[in-house]
């Protein structure tokens, strides 16, 4: 068991996956913060103080907070956005990376043979 353990966790995309979700913590972070001091003051601004917030009711003894679940909705939708334009945006500079020159195949001098094959074939698709 210690050695299919071994072997699974010293494999090179465990490492890859593990810093992946590191960055990608540290970034969720920059977003949130960026929505919750930047973002929201500016979408309150704009919509005249609404804050969803504060919204909720009361039944009985529950208080239902439906303003903090509609508030995690937006911030939601908004880090999705910016990781998307994010991955968009490295995907686009790793294909520039990685887009090969295409050259153009170089033709090689035919020998006699090859050419008097070719003049046969081209000649007997002329005919037919």
């Amino acid at each position: 068991m210690w050695k299919e353990f071994k072997e699974f966790a010293f494999k090179g995309n465990i490492f890859d996956l593990a810093i992946g979700v590191v960055i990608g913590a540290a970034f969720s972070t920059i977003v949130s913060s960026l929505v919750d001091n930047i973002i929201g003051p500016i979408i309150g601004i704009l919509s005249g103080g609404l804050d969803f917030s504060g919204l909720s009711f009361e039944y009985k003894d529950a208080e239902i907070m439906y303003g903090l679940f509609i508030q995690s909705i937006i911030n939601f939708m908004i880090v999705a956005a910016s990781l998307f334009l994010f991955l968009r945006l490295l995907i686009k500079l790793k294909l520039k990376k990685e887009e090969p020159v295409e050259e153009e195949p170089e033709e090689k001098p035919l020998d006699i043979k090859e050419e008097l094959l070719t003049e046969i074939r081209d000649l007997l698709k002329e005919q037919r």
